[in-house]
């Protein structure tokens, strides 16, 4: 299955052309915005858990990243409310799921094989945030080849103020504009290599999940 699948364009998927699918496992669906690959893919997606859902216990050779947007969602006997951001780094084994309900924002098969560490960062803490001039910044994680981090930008903030290797965003609240073009929340938009100075905060801001760096290719054996 290919979605968005070449990464030299650049891609987008706003709120209206998004579509509910479900996905092998009774109660979760999926919202699929890039992918590469079958059920073991490359992949970016919205995953909405139903009360009471789980998935069996599996592993992650490409490893999981995680952030919570609404709900509980619950590893094994770990429970992060939304606002909770995780990386599984490959290799990693885990139960999902969530008593209450729970929609997350998932990439699969995105991480070096080199990287080992388990990452948890609760972006509702206060002392997570670093302020800027235009900008509050919440770091969630950053080696030598990219930067994934929490923006709360003020009306007018430029997203990207210089040139990047590539880059992937998905608002949270607010909205994006480019020219006529508008991401509101929930939005999702990838780049290739370039300068965007075009991409700014709407009238009352935005927050947006930003990672930067070049985009990893990797299907899935």
């Amino acid at each position: 299955m290919l979605i968005n699948a070449d990464f030299s364009c650049r891609a987008w998927v706003l709120p209206e052309q998004q579509q509910w699918v479900a996905s092998p496992q009774g109660g979760v669906e999926r919202i699929m915005l890039d992918r590469v690959g079958a059920e073991k893919a490359r992949a970016t997606s919205i995953v909405r858990y139903a009360p009471n859902s789980f998935f069996p216990q599996h592993s992650h050779p490409g490893g999981e990243e995680v952030l919570v947007l609404s709900g509980v969602f619950s590893e094994d006997n770990d429970h992060y409310p939304a606002g909770w951001y995780m990386r599984n780094p490959p290799g990693s084994r885990h139960q999902p799921s969530s008593l209450e309900g729970a929609v997350i924002f998932v990439k699969l098969w995105q991480m070096r094989p080199t990287e080992r560490s388990f990452v948890r960062v609760n972006t509702n803490d206060p002392n997570a945030w670093q302020q800027g001039a235009d900008r509050a910044e919440c770091p969630l994680f950053a080696d030598d080849i990219e930067s994934v981090r929490l923006l709360r930008l003020d009306a007018g903030a430029v997203l990207l103020p210089a040139q990047v290797d590539g880059a992937e965003a998905f608002v949270l609240k607010g909205e994006l504009t480019e020219g006529a073009q508008t991401y509101r929340e929930s939005a999702w938009l990838r780049l290739p290599a370039g300068r965007y100075p075009d991409i700014i905060a709407g009238p009352e801001g935005a927050t947006v999940y930003l990672k930067t760096g070049p985009h990893t290719v990797v299907q899935p054996a």
